[in-house]
């Protein structure tokens, strides 16, 4: 029982972290574009360049 008086407040202090480091990120404009990673692997950037090269 004793193991809970140290256990509770380093579980808050950790959650408290968390949150803090999350409001962080998305001050720091972390998770403004969601699609852009996503779209960019899509896009075939690396012909183009090539079919540049050639003519």
């Amino acid at each position: 029982m004793s193991a809970l008086l140290y256990l509770i407040p380093i579980a808050l202090l950790m959650g408290g972290g968390a949150l803090l480091a999350f409001f962080w990120s998305v001050k720091a404009g972390q998770y403004e574009d969601l699609d852009g990673a996503a779209e960019r692997i899509l896009l075939d950037d690396d012909l183009d360049e090539d079919n540049s090269a050639k003519n």
